[in-house]
């Protein structure tokens, strides 16, 4: 297993207050991109939170006027220290993929109000060195260290109100890092989790 970490003071808190200049629709979801990085050998790149024993994958949020790809670029540059030039981009989700976030993770007293994500989700292969992958491109850098994972293996590392996103993220994107066959979900994966991703994907397609 792969790992790249450096010590860092800073430590953010898990939900942050959405800046005046995000992009918060309507309904009281703030537009988000996700970055699945895939390596030579098809493993996925998971970050870990600074100061925190959380994983996931890099995203961030979408500014007003920003296009998801130009916002994607952006945050990869920001959050792991990537520039176009050390990725391909292999394709990107249809559609927004939404969740909601936990009532006890809602700012009631936030203007305007967020109640959770919608997230364009982009599939990228690393093309250069994993040397290149730094941390200290931001004020306040979101991750610290990084470990390549079998494809599936994100779902089980997120916390648990962003499964379902990454479950049909990584469905929809599956076939432009693995054209020839997804590799199959882990046989330990609860049922339950089996039955709720699956009606997920159904209703995707429908």
């Amino acid at each position: 297993m792969h790992i790249i970490g450096v010590k860092l003071k800073a430590v953010r808190v898990f939900v942050s207050v959405a800046m005046s200049n995000d992009w918060i629709d309507g309904e009281g979801f703030r537009a988000n991109v996700g970055i699945i990085l895939t390596d030579v050998d098809g493993k996925l790149m998971l970050a870990g939170r600074a100061g925190s024993k959380g994983w996931q994958f890099p995203q961030g949020g979408v500014l007003v006027g920003e296009d998801p790809e130009e916002a994607m670029y952006r945050e990869l540059r920001e959050e792991v220290g990537l520039e176009r030039t050390d990725v391909e981009l292999l394709g990107v989700t249809s559609d927004w993929l939404r969740y909601r976030l936990p009532d006890k993770f809602v700012r009631r007293n936030s203007e305007p109000l967020c109640i959770g994500q919608k997230q364009r989700w982009f599939m990228l292969h690393l093309t250069s060195s994993t040397e290149n992958v730094r941390f200290d491109r931001c004020d306040q850098p979101e991750f610290d260290r990084i470990r390549w994972v079998d494809y599936w293996r994100p779902v089980n590392e997120v916390i648990y109100f962003k499964r379902r996103v990454y479950a049909r993220a990584l469905h929809e994107l599956g076939s432009t890092a693995y054209p020839q066959d997804l590799p199959p979900r882990p046989r330990w994966w609860p049922k339950r989790w089996r039955a709720v991703f699956d009606k997920d994907i159904a209703a995707s397609n429908s």
